[in-house]
């Protein structure tokens, strides 16, 4: 049968122009602890496919966790734009309340 993972990459190879996909396969790294993975995953999507909307939070929650601030900060505020030109207001909201984290942060040092 195949992990969940081996099956995800099965279906890449038959539509390897689906940003799902992508993410799920990025998602699965994730889960299974392979940050470095989930990380190259998430920065591709961002790349190839940068209005999947949901790619930006999960990237700038991998950055927050790796201590690139800035990075994190980027991600959510590129996002934003995605997720406004897109009319995704859920995500919006999500990613404008990470941002905000992160900026409440700085403002302590």
């Amino acid at each position: 049968m195949g992990t969940r993972l081996e099956k995800l990459r099965e279906f890449l190879k038959e539509s390897p122009q689906d940003p799902f996909l992508h993410y799920a396969i990025a998602s699965e790294l994730l889960k299974e602890e392979d940050v470095a993975g989930a990380l190259a995953g998430f920065e591709g999507l961002v790349r190839d496919f940068p209005d999947y909307v949901g790619t930006y939070y999960h990237l700038g929650k991998l950055y927050e966790q790796s201590g690139q601030m800035e990075e994190a900060a980027s991600t959510y505020r590129k996002g934003m734009l995605v997720a406004q030109r897109a009319g995704d207001r859920n995500a919006l909201n999500e990613l404008n309340a990470a941002w905000m984290l992160i900026a409440g942060e700085d403002d302590d040092s």
